[in-house]
């Protein structure tokens, strides 16, 4: 009997079935962005690259073929042979950011079956080759790595980088970088296939900016390039922009349970141009300005492991989208911060939580919500050209006919007018203005009303009027992102207009000042209802 086989007591030695094993590791939970970068670190902390190249392209048959090659220092057979063991032993590197001896295998192996690692050592005149083959594993059902001779194809990939040594990662047989298409060579599948190097280029300016970019001292001058194209270093601070502002740094210590110190992280805080700031149109959509792209970015030897997020302290919210904080740190704060396999992620203790929370950045928040609230005053302010003309055609063509009162201008500089209607004559305050634009004589909107009111009657040129604040939430968040629709701007208009009408056609000398509250009071109601509607993009 198969039970048989094993003790009742004592250890039982329990190995792994290997091909199920080595099928669960390919999801780990990588992206195809962050898998290349798992890879690329290796060449830069091990390797000691100074250039290193990805290639990804599809054959006639549409397989995908993707390479990344270093002109590092290579390996000899034992650090190969131990590179590509599964939990293979730590080299003794305090840059690594290598922890438990997987990423290399895991990161490839999520989006290929066969991944093969060529290498030359520095000094050395032998290229060296092994192969994990997910197929043959299985066929097998062993943890049988392949040693191969290199192929004329492999030599050409390595050598097109260093034709000393080097070290070149082949994913062969890949079968997740895209989806599949019912025509794998079709325009759709190259498309997509477009899209994803357009990303990863992307993800790659973005991760190892400080290494890019050559006016950074403090890293080594690092080149990479995607498909012979080079990849040049993404500043998520514009700091070459005149009005990026630098709001706070400072330095801190962390410690641990015993209160010893066992490192510091500096940090950095900044605000962005509001989009009419930038120095070109180019720079404003290089800055990448969004919900997406604020929070913190996260460096650990110069190394970006993180972005796009408050890890939890704040939402993300539009009013944030200009703020953005540098935090770095060195692996004297791995375990403090709780690296993850990814290194995608950190953990921050409660006490820098609450630090960061409650004392660095109130302040920076405060000054880049300012920021963004300007800009989006001009913003606004440019998206109103030409949203109300229907509604004031809509009312001048009806105005004589829903009228119930009368309004003269008594004294235009102290805003006093009046008003004369089925109880009488009345004497009121107005706001009284000359038209800037002939198509708003009914329907106008202001920067600013007095208590924040949301409208207020007036008059244009002898005609009754309202005006509608554009500084009110509700013209922000109903008006702006509905401004081509022209049925619901005439519908909120001409509700507006008609209230006017109505207050004048009922006003009289003890009702105005009720008038008046009852605005208010609807534009409060207003504020907080609308405050839970999304704070949508305005259109260009």
């Amino acid at each position: 009997m198969e039970s048989d086989k094993y003790m009742t007591t004592g250890p039982v030695n329990l190995p792994p079935d290997p091909s199920r094993v080595i099928e669960g590791l390919r999801d780990t939970g990588y992206t195809f962005n962050t898998a290349i970068a798992d890879v690329i670190d290796n060449s830069i902390t091990h390797g000691n690259a100074s250039k290193i190249s990805v290639g990804i392209d599809m054959d006639l048959d549409g397989k995908i073929l993707v390479t990344i090659a270093d002109n590092g220092i290579g390996m000899e057979l034992e650090k190969l042979i131990n590179a590509m063991k599964y939990g293979s032993q730590a080299l003794d590197d305090p840059l690594s950011l290598g922890k438990f001896g997987l990423g290399l295998k895991t990161a490839s192996t999520a989006y290929c079956r066969r991944l093969s690692v060529l290498t030359r050592p520095k000094g050395g005149n032998e290229y060296l080759k092994a192969v994990w083959d997910l197929d043959h594993i299985a066929e097998v059902n062993a943890w049988k790595l392949l040693m191969e001779d290199p192929s004329a194809a492999d030599l050409q990939y390595l050598n097109g980088v260093s034709e000393d040594s080097g070290t070149v990662v082949i994913w062969e047989k890949v079968d997740r970088a895209i989806k599949e298409y019912q025509s794998p060579t079709g325009s759709a599948a190259r498309r997509a296939l477009t899209k994803l190097k357009e990303r990863l280029e992307f993800h790659i300016s973005l991760v190892y900016q400080k290494y890019l970019d050559p006016n950074v001292s403090e890293w080594s001058t690092l080149s990479i390039d995607l498909n012979g194209n080079a990849i040049h270093a993404w500043d998520p601070f514009c700091t070459a922009e005149e009005d990026t502002e630098l709001l706070a740094e400072d330095k801190q210590p962390v410690y641990d349970e015993n209160d010893n110190s066992v490192g510091e992280f500096t940090i950095k805080a900044y605000a962005l141009p509001n989009k009419f700031s930038f120095s070109s149109v180019e720079a404003r959509q290089n800055a990448r300005l969004g919900n997406s792209m604020q929070g913190f970015y996260i460096y650990r030897h110069g190394r970006l492991i993180h972005n796009g997020s408050w890890l939890g302290l704040f939402t993300q919210e539009p009013h944030g989208s200009l703020h953005r904080v540098e935090f770095c740190f060195d692996h004297n704060l791995d375990e403090a911060f709780q690296l993850d396999i990814k290194k995608s992620r950190i953990l921050l203790n409660e006490g820098i939580a609450s630090w960061l929370k409650n004392e660095f950045l109130p302040a920076p928040r405060r000054a880049a919500d300012k920021k963004y609230r300007k800009g989006k005053r001009s913003e606004i302010t440019a998206s109103t050209a030409g949203i109300h003309d229907s509604s004031n055609s809509l009312i001048a063509s009806r105005e004589s006919e829903v009228s119930g009162s009368k309004v003269e201008v008594v004294d235009m500089k102290r805003g006093e007018a009046m008003v004369t209607n089925r109880y009488g004559e009345s004497k009121i305050k107005l706001t009284i203005s000359e038209a800037e634009n002939p198509s708003e004589l009914f329907v106008k909107p202001v920067e600013s009303i007095d208590d924040g009111l949301l409208w207020e009657p007036g008059i244009i040129d002898s005609n009754k009027a309202v005006l509608i604040n554009t500084g009110h939430i509700y013209y922000e968040r109903v008006y702006l992102p509905n401004k081509n629709d022209g049925v619901i701007v005439q519908g909120v208009d001409s509700l507006l207009w008609a209230l006017c009408e109505a207050e004048m056609s009922t006003i009289n000398d003890k009702t105005q000042r009720y008038f008046r509250e009852l605005r208010f009071e609807v534009s409060r109601v207003l504020r907080n209802l609308i405050e839970e509607l999304p704070e949508g993009e305005i259109e260009d």
